[in-house]
């Protein structure tokens, strides 16, 4: 079974904003094995999570994993994510629908935080 990865932003009335999701989704597509791989929104934006379900399921896709791009579990993921789930799952009998936890308090989160202290300090203006 072909799984996709559906990852999901809140989006943004700012067309540049949603552009980082985009180009995350193709890195994940250019360095990973899941070579369906759909950037979607939640609202603001297109495509919507439900179109960017059914573009994996064009694709292929037997079970799909909404990946969430949200800091924490906040209502988002807890209610709106949770209730797209349970919503594709009932308009599409045959796919599986999973949903991933959002990034949270990953291990690797501390360690991108200090990267942007870092350049922050590096690129900062120096007092004279």
């Amino acid at each position: 079974m072909q799984t996709a990865i559906l990852l999901i932003a809140h989006g943004s009335r700012i067309e540049g904003a949603n552009d980082d999701l985009r180009e995350l989704a193709q890195q994940l597509r250019a360095t990973t094995d899941y070579a369906i791989v759909e950037p979607c929104y939640l609202e603001l934006a297109e495509p919507d999570i439900d179109a960017g379900a059914v573009q994996c399921i064009q694709r292929g896709a037997g079970r799909i994993i909404l990946l969430p791009f949200f800091l924490s579990a906040g209502l988002h993921v807890q209610r709106d994510l949770e209730a797209a789930r349970h919503r594709l799952a009932g308009a599409h009998p045959g796919v599986e629908f999973w949903l991933a936890k959002p990034i949270g308090r990953h291990p690797k989160l501390l360690e991108i935080l200090l990267d942007r202290v870092r350049e922050t300090e590096a690129n900062a203006p120096r007092a004279i």
